[in-house]
């Protein structure tokens, strides 16, 4: 087995072990389980490291490797399928980062809930029968 083809199949398992940690990535959003993310970025990080450092590798075996062995069939299909994992990492993290925005949506709607329903328990009326935003003096709630 040529140099390339295992420099390939080695960036095979990295966009695998990608795939995997953002299903995870996914289901930690979901769940809002903060810490837990946290700790899983920093292993997407490394993983991602690991996957550039192993696209230079490819790279230099690449440029090593004869003209005849770069354009046969076995060389084209690990490409086309290294192509494929790499769109599959780029669906699922638009999935994820649409989780997030949804997320980030659904705190702000409750947030805007919470100042409205605040603002409404602290409505007083003035002496003409006007509604007023704010405190009823004197810690009297009618």
């Amino acid at each position: 087995m040529s140099e390339l083809i295992k420099e390939i199949t080695k960036q095979f398992d990295h966009l695998e072990n990608l795939i995997q940690v953002l299903d995870s990535e996914l289901h930690l959003i979901s769940t809002r389980d903060a810490e837990a993310l946290i700790n899983l970025l920093k292993k997407k990080e490394d993983l991602l490291t690991h996957i550039q450092q192993q696209d230079d590798a490819i790279s230099r075996s690449f440029d090593a490797t004869s003209e005849e062995e770069r354009t046969g069939q076995e060389i084209t299909t690990m490409f086309e399928r290294a192509k494929q994992l790499v769109s599959e990492c780029e669906y699922r993290t638009k999935i994820n980062q649409t989780a997030v925005e949804q997320g980030q949506l659904r705190l702000e709607h409750l947030r805007t809930l919470l100042l409205e329903s605040r603002a409404k328990e602290s409505m007083t009326y003035d002496k003409s029968g006007k509604a007023r935003g704010g405190k009823s003096g004197r810690g009297i709630r009618a």
